[in-house]
């Protein structure tokens, strides 16, 4: 009981220094020596915190929790390893994510149809169609895996996009399980207002504005090295080329 409750207590407390964290890198300027200590931070505050939450769902069982700990893990390592990546780059690292990831699409889809079939349209507590979602979240981040490592790595623009909107995706994962999943921990008068809403609705802008400039902008992008502090190639200095 003392070990999940500290495990608990250390869950919560990675949770917060990733939002903090998160927003700091989503603010500063990419590439920018405080955005790749910020993202790191991040990065590793995301994995402990995902790592946690899904053993201890696991454990209760809370089927939806754990998948979405490990999904959580996924785009948040794999998003990592697109910054460390040299353009045209790519290896074991990716091959090991899109068996993960399949692996949680196939048990996401098996719930699912067992869900259907069952006589509450449910199994654990979730309905047939959130596991249906999260396979079909699951079958997208695969099918994005397939083709990164089909064409041998990806350069430019792409790659940085992929390093984006991954992180992005952890982001948003992270405040909506807070801001939208947790609403007890807030002040009854904020809960079911926008005033929740706000923070994941200003991560999806972020993340789209960054996406949409990357795309636009190619190689005038603010970035200097790898984004988490890595000491290889620039990473859009080939103007976006794919």
């Amino acid at each position: 009981m003392a070990i999940t409750s500290a495990l608990t207590y250390l869950h919560v407390v990675a949770g917060g220094v990733a939002l903090l964290s998160g927003a700091a890198a989503m603010s500063l300027r990419k590439g920018s020596r405080p955005h790749r200590r910020a993202g790191s931070v991040f990065f590793v505050s995301m994995l402990v915190m995902a790592s946690l939450g899904g053993y201890l769902a696991f454990r209760k069982p809370d089927v939806g929790t754990t998948m979405a700990g490990l999904l959580t893990v996924y785009v948040v390592a794999t998003a990592w390893m697109a910054a460390q990546r040299r353009d045209g780059e790519s290896g074991r690292f990716e091959v090991l994510a899109l068996l993960w990831i399949a692996g949680v699409g196939l048990l996401a889809l098996s719930s699912g149809l067992a869900a259907a079939a069952s006589g509450t349209g449910a199994k654990h507590g979730y309905s047939a169609t959130f596991y249906y979602v999260v396979a079909g979240v699951a079958a997208f981040l695969a099918a994005s895996d397939l083709r990164f490592i089909l064409r041998g790595g990806l350069s430019g623009a792409a790659r940085l996009a992929r390093h984006l909107w991954r992180m992005g995706f952890g982001f948003f994962i992270a405040a909506g399980s807070l801001f939208l999943g947790q609403p007890q921990v807030f002040p009854e008068a904020l809960r079911g207002t926008l005033v929740l809403a706000a923070p994941v609705i200003l991560v999806i802008g972020a993340t789209l504005y960054w996406l949409v400039r990357v795309n636009l902008t190619g190689r005038r992008l603010p970035w200097r090295g790898r984004p988490l502090g890595a000491t290889a190639a620039v990473a859009g200095r080939d103007g976006g080329r794919r």
